[in-house]
């Protein structure tokens, strides 16, 4: 099958960022269009929430972390989806310009997209769906709706202005602390997460690596809850995690393996990268740190 792909070319293909010590290598490849969507149900309400990630844990959490927006949908029958806001705005930007706009567009940053894992709960009914872009490919998994065995906790405090009350569980490799609303009687939260009398409305983990808070609720909402209609490679969630992991260990070569594609790395003076292609030890882990066992 073709695929509809622009490698951004006056800017280095393959760019590495450095933060702390340690280097997180991406690839600037760009979808020029934006995949068919099947419209799954229409949402009732939505929440915006800030997701933060630690890509360095050598060093300090707060001072090597990724941010980006995300949308929780909530609809009808317990349905929902987590996803990046910031994705939602970049494809309306490639669903309106033409080839040269969308050129403009990325040179200019404004096409740097946001994370691509998106959960859906009880899609379908009973099972939570994961789907995520990895390089130019698209996957997903389905599972049983995980049950978190919750600690509710005596800590108070506030979110957005909703008195909040706190909770902890161990779930998948992880210690997470909780804040849930009793005052938004959902039984949702962000990513995974789930099954308290409250929405859940802000969350860290014990080693401050990974968060999400909310910072805004529309309590009326039409917006469609869709899914892309791609060929998705079907996996489940250890074969994800294992193929994740040989992608952002080395993506230059995952792209050239999996595409047939080339790719040449240079320095700033345009000098090759002879270590280009030398697999990396990432300092960081997942959301979910299980799937090695």
């Amino acid at each position: 099958m073709k695929k509809s792909i622009l490698i951004i070319a006056f800017a280095a293909v393959a760019v590495s960022f450095v933060f702390g010590k340690a280097t997180r290598r991406q690839l600037s490849v760009f979808q020029s269009s934006v995949p068919e969507s099947e419209t799954i149900v229409k949402e009732d309400m939505e929440f915006v929430y800030e997701y933060c990630c630690c890509v360095d844990t050598t060093g300090l959490p707060q001072d090597n972390k990724l941010c980006d927006n995300m949308l929780l949908q909530i609809g009808p029958n317990g349905l929902s989806k987590f996803s990046s806001y910031k994705n939602l705005t970049v494809d309306s930007i490639i669903m309106r310009s033409s080839q040269e706009q969308i050129i403009e567009a990325a040179a200019d940053g404004k096409l740097s997209n946001g994370e691509f894992m998106t959960i859906y709960k009880n899609y379908p009914a009973g099972r939570l769906t994961h789907t995520e872009k990895i390089c130019m490919d698209w996957f997903r998994y389905d599972e049983e709706m995980p049950s978190i065995d919750w600690e509710l906790t005596d800590s108070v405090a506030t979110v957005l202005g909703y008195e909040c009350r706190s909770a902890r569980c161990k779930f998948r490799g992880r210690e997470w602390t909780v804040l849930y609303s009793e005052y938004i009687p959902l039984m949702e939260g962000p990513w995974k997460l789930h099954g308290l009398p409250g929405l859940i409305m802000k969350v860290t983990d014990e080693k401050s690596h990974y968060s999400f808070e909310c910072i805004g609720i529309r309590s009326k909402a039409d917006r469609p809850i869709t899914i892309y209609k791609v060929p998705f490679n079907k996996t489940d969630r250890k074969r994800y995690y294992e193929t994740k992991h040989s992608y952002e260990v080395n993506p230059y070569a995952y792209f050239e393996t999996t595409t047939g594609g080339r790719i040449s790395v240079t320095d700033d003076a345009g000098n090759p990268m002879l270590d280009a292609y030398d697999p990396i030890d990432l300092p960081y882990d997942y959301l979910e740190t299980d799937w090695r066992k």
